[in-house]
C-alpha cells in the first residue's frame, strides 16, 4: 500500500541537482514531454528504503493512465493493492483486508503525484519551481513546490529518449521510494473500464 498512498499523499524530493526557480526552458520541455503522451501503460518496479539505506520493500505492478485525471496503480501479490481514479473519485482497494477507501481526487499536483502524469499540465507553472538537467538521451527535471502546505519537497521525473524512464522521492521521516517505469507504451487506445471500481460483495467501505 506504500507506493499508492505515496501517490496520493506522502512526500517527494530529489537534492542530487538544485533546482533554478521556475526556468522558464524547463517548464517548456516538461509540458512538451508530458503533452506527448495522452496514455501511458507500463509495468513499473519500486524499491523503499528507510533514511539508512536499509531496504524496507520490494514490489512491481502494472499501470494505466489517461489524461486528464484517470490512472490505475495495480501492485502485484504478494502485497497486492489496486488504486483506481475515473478523475473525480479515488477507490483504493487491499483485497487482503478487504477494504475499499474512497475519497475525491485532490486536484492540486502538489497533494497529488499522480496527476503529474495523467492531469492537466498546464498548471504545472503555478504548482512549482522547476529545472532540469540533460546528459545524453536523459531529461532530469526537478520540481519544487510553490505552497507552503504541501506534502512534498521536491520531486524529480526523468526521461529517457522522451519516454518516462523513473520517479524518485523521499518523505518527511527520509525514506526514498524508487519506481522504475517499465515496457512503457505510450498514446495506445486503453479500455474505459480500467477507470472505473466497482466495490466487491462484502468489503468494507470507508469514505474520506
Amino acid at each position: 500500500m506504500r507506493l499508492l498512498r505515496m501517490l496520493l499523499l506522502s512526500a517527494l524530493a530529489f537534492v542530487a541537482i538544485p533546482a533554478q526557480a521556475d526556468d522558464e526552458a524547463a517548464v517548456k520541455r516538461l509540458t512538451e514531454l508530458l503533452n506527448q503522451a495522452q496514455t501511458i501503460s507500463a509495468r513499473f518496479s519500486q524499491l523503499t528504503l528507510d533514511g539508512t539505506g536499509t531496504q524496507l520493500q520490494e514490489t512491481a505492478g502494472q499501470l494505466a493512465l489517461k489524461r486528464p485525471g484517470l490512472f490505475r496503480w495495480h501492485t502485484d501479490a504478494p502485497q497486492e493493492q489496486l488504486l483506481v481514479s475515473n478523475g473525480e473519485k479515488v477507490w483504493l482497494y487491499d483485497p487482503d483486508l478487504m477494504q475499499v477507501t474512497i475519497q475525491s481526487l485532490d486536484q492540486r499536483l502538489t497533494h497529488t503525484p499522480a496527476l503529474l502524469l495523467s492531469g492537466d499540465v498546464s498548471k504545472i507553472r503555478e504548482n512549482f519551481e522547476i529545472s532540469f538537467k540533460e546528459a545524453g538521451e536523459v531529461v532530469d527535471f526537478m520540481l519544487k513546490p510553490k505552497a507552503q502546505d504541501t506534502l512534498f519537497d521536491n520531486l524529480r521525473l526523468s526521461f529517457r529518449r522522451g519516454v518516462i524512464n523513473d520517479m524518485q522521492l523521499i518523505d518527511s521521516i527520509g525514506q526514498r521510494t524508487n519506481i522504475l517505469f517499465l515496457s512503457v507504451k505510450m498514446n495506445e487506445q486503453l479500455d474505459p473500464a480500467l477507470f472505473t471500481f466497482d466495490v466487491p460483495e462484502g468489503a468494507d467501505v470507508i469514505q474520506e
